[in-house]
Order: C-alpha cells, then sequence, then structure tokens
C-alpha cells in the first residue's frame, strides 16, 4: 500500500508539472505570436515604397526613412569592424594563451558585470568620452565605438564558450604533426567554433538594431541623407531612434508602426540566415 500511495503520488507530481510546462510555454509562444502579429498587422499597411526609398521633408511634410535605413546600415557595419576583433580576440587570448587563472577568472567577472550596465549608461559614458574627450561630437562613428563597448562582453563571452567545445584531441593531433600554436588556433580550433562565433555576431546585431538609449546620447536623431564616410562623421537617426522621434514627439503612430514591422523583418531574416550560415558551418566541419 506504501509503495502504491508513493508511486501515485509521484505520476501526480509529473502530471502537474507538465501541465505547468505545457501552460508556461503555451502562453509564451501566444504571446511572442501576438506581439509580432499585432505590429505586423498595425505596421505593414503603412509601409510603401515611398516610405522605406525617399528622404523626409518637412516643407512638404512628407516622410521618408531612408536616411535612418542607411544609418542603421552604417552603424551596425562599423560596430561589426571594431567589436568583432576585439572580441574575438580577446577570448583566443583568454583560452588559448592565458595562463594567470585568477586574470581571466577576473575579465570574465567584468565582462558579465559589463553585459548588465543600462544602455542608457553606456550613453552617457560615450557623449562624455567619445563626443566630448575626443571631440567626435554628436556622430555614427561616436555611437559606433559606443555599441562596440555595449556588444563587447558578449561577442567575447560566446566567443570563449564556443572555443572551450572544441575537443582537446584536435589540439593535440596538430600538436603532434607538428603545427604551431598559431596555426593550430587558425587551422582547427576557429573553424570548429565558427557557428559560436556567428552567434555572437547575430546577438550584436540584434542588439544594435534594438538599441535607442545610448544613441540619443551619442548619434543624435538627425534625417540626412548621406554617403558611409561622410554619414559615420554626421548625426544621424537609426530605425529605432526613429520609431521614437515618431512616435513619441510628432504623435505619427502609423509611421512608428512601419518602421516596428521593418524591424521585426530585418530581425527575422538575420535570424535565418544566421541559422542557415552556423548550419553550412557544422556541415563542413564534419566533413
Amino acid at each position: 500500500m506504501q509503495k502504491q500511495s508513493i508511486s501515485l503520488k509521484r505520476k501526480t507530481y509529473i502530471a502537474v508539472m507538465d501541465a505547468l510546462m505545457g501552460i508556461s510555454v503555451s502562453i509564451t509562444c501566444a504571446l511572442v505570436v501576438f506581439l509580432i502579429g499585432y505590429v505586423l498587422y498595425k505596421g505593414l499597411p503603412n509601409v510603401s515604397w515611398e516610405l522605406i526609398a525617399t528622404k523626409p521633408s518637412y516643407l512638404s511634410e512628407h516622410i521618408g526613412i531612408l536616411p535612418d535605413i542607411l544609418n542603421t546600415v552604417y552603424i551596425v557595419a562599423a560596430t561589426l569592424v571594431f567589436v568583432l576583433p576585439l572580441g574575438a580576440g580577446a577570448a583566443v587570448y583568454l583560452t588559448e594563451y592565458a595562463k594567470n587563472r585568477k586574470l581571466v577568472d577576473m575579465i570574465e567577472y567584468a565582462a558579465e558585470t559589463l553585459s548588465g550596465i543600462p544602455s542608457i549608461i553606456y550613453g552617457l559614458v560615450g557623449m562624455l568620452f567619445f563626443c566630448r574627450f575626443f571631440g567626435m561630437k554628436t556622430s555614427l562613428l561616436a555611437g559606433a565605438f559606443t555599441l562596440a563597448i555595449m556588444n563587447l562582453p558578449t561577442v567575447m563571452r560566446t566567443t570563449q564558450e564556443s572555443l572551450k567545445t572544441v575537443p582537446a584531441s584536435f589540439r593535440e593531433g596538430a600538436f603532434g604533426l607538428g603545427a604551431g600554436k598559431w596555426r593550430v588556433i587558425y587551422t582547427v580550433v576557429l573553424p570548429g567554433c565558427m557557428d559560436g562565433v556567428i552567434t555572437g555576431c547575430i546577438l550584436s546585431v540584434g542588439r544594435i538594431l534594438g538599441e535607442s538609449a545610448a544613441l540619443l546620447f551619442t548619434a543624435g536623431f538627425a534625417h540626412a541623407l548621406n554617403g558611409i564616410l561622410e554619414g559615420l562623421g554626421s548625426p544621424g537617426a537609426t530605425l529605432t531612434v526613429a520609431l521614437y522621434v515618431y512616435a513619441k514627439e510628432n504623435g505619427e503612430f502609423g509611421i512608428a508602426f512601419a518602421i516596428a514591422a521593418i524591424l521585426i523583418i530585418l530581425t527575422v531574416c538575420i535570424n535565418l540566415s544566421a541559422t542557415l550560415a552556423g548550419s553550412c558551418f557544422r556541415k563542413r566541419r564534419n566533413l
């Protein structure tokens, strides 16, 4: 009787936990579908070729977001150029070269602490440091440097954890064939963890696309149409900053929802491309 009672309690516990997990998953999926569906429902009817392919004109009261799209592309590209070599290089050093374990633990703790700092603090520091101290003024370049510091812990930690997944036998086999330290890292270790590096890159792109607080301090919210070199040295609004300006200051909620829909579509496309790239690298590694 005691064994049957224990078994019944166990079955009841498992059933309750399964029900709770099912409810949690259902609520999460429903919220995601509702948010994405609501934004697309409100935003897609306001998306037009005239909106995305022209610049705004205050004289004719015309609204266009082409400068904001280009500014977003410029700042994403500039940030990745700065953060990927620094983050990947730091991860390689900490994993493959560093011998002082206390120093490594201290750097890892500092990186985890930096990743939890609110973005508006990064914006304030970036404004004082890059805009004023280095004389960059309010510009996309100052915003790119600020975002690079924000995303450096993410790229470093994801790359570092990916490097740790490469089996030690791969390194030992390469060393046994006479390869040097850097050649082992370049030809064996990095190709074996490229999917993790891509994951860190995609996480950085997602955070760059969704950042607005830090850019309000450093990049400004101008809607001028410039080339990449001139644009990096000038103030400019990204899509998220433009969304804030149109919704909060101008009351153009239709345009704000259109920008939100474009951001969601861009995020989905980036995630799909990252998944495809990661699968391609895994297939090449398994060959």
